[in-house]
């Protein structure tokens, strides 16, 4: 799950969001979503594709299984 924090954060810091914003996106809490990018809270499929959509990325590079952010 460490990679995934990783990319979660890398994501957002990268396009200049507050975690705040993108739990908006999620229709969640600040501090819930903090937990998914430190790692304590598996991110549910639903959140994966709602944040593949945002930030136009596959779901193999959130989850780490490639290194190219790409979309097919």
């Amino acid at each position: 799950m460490e990679i995934i924090a990783k990319r979660l954060y890398d994501l957002r810091t990268d396009n200049d969001k507050l975690q705040k914003e993108i739990a908006n996106v999620l229709k969640i809490s600040q501090q819930y979503y903090s937990e998914y990018e430190k790692g304590k809270r598996e991110l549910p499929i639903r959140h994966l594709k709602t944040l593949c959509l945002y930030y136009n990325v596959s779901s193999d590079y959130i989850i780490g299984l490639t290194n190219n952010p790409k979309r097919n």
